[in-house]
């Protein structure tokens, strides 16, 4: 499986990874104090051919994939859920630990930013579906990053992230419905 976009990782490790799972080109950031030639290569990469932030799904990766996607528009996103990024014995996180088939999945799953934008997701609808301020919040936005593939985010992130990715009104509900099905069936 080849990659046509060129994906940005935090390290070797992951460049490593990545590569032992499909044929791809990385860009490395070298850590989360992303320098400005770093940003150059990945506007350059982007407008060539295209980019898909992929970094671990910790405070740090998220820091890096804010930083990378605020200073290069129209940048691809992947995400890999925690499980799938922690090492088989000892400690840490990220995507140097995945599997190649995780990693595969997590690139197959790249949310496009969608060109046709509909109806924007409220503050009131997160708090009407329990994401925000509520007990049991957190792990319904940790099921709905996961069936959205947006990652988790804190209440304050989530209405910022949903409308980033632009995410319809309707995939929105579909989601939470699923998420309500789910939860009635355990």
């Amino acid at each position: 499986m080849k990659i046509k976009e060129i994906i940005v990782v935090e390290g070797k490790d992951d460049t490593v990874a990545i590569k032992r799972a499909l044929d791809a080109d990385t860009i490395e950031t070298n850590g989360s104090a992303v320098n400005a030639s770093v940003i150059e290569q990945i506007k350059l990469a982007q407008e060539k051919r295209g980019v898909i932030i992929f970094t671990d799904p910790d405070y740090p990766g998220e820091r890096i994939r804010h930083i990378v996607s605020s200073n290069v528009p129209g940048c691809r996103h992947a995400f890999l859920p925690k499980k799938l990024a922690k090492p088989k014995s000892g400690k840490g996180i990220g995507v140097e630990h995945a599997s190649p088939e995780a990693i595969r999945e997590a690139l197959k799953e790249a949310q496009f930013i969608k060109e046709a934008y509909i109806e924007e997701i409220s503050q009131q609808d997160l708090l009407d579906a329990g994401l925000i301020g509520g007990p049991g919040s957190k792990t319904k936005r940790e099921k709905l990053g996961l069936k959205l593939k947006i990652g988790y985010t804190n209440g304050k992130q989530l209405y910022k992230r949903l409308n980033m990715f632009q995410i319809t009104r309707e995939a929105f509900l579909k989601a939470m419905f699923e998420i309500e099905q789910e939860e009635q069936n355990a």
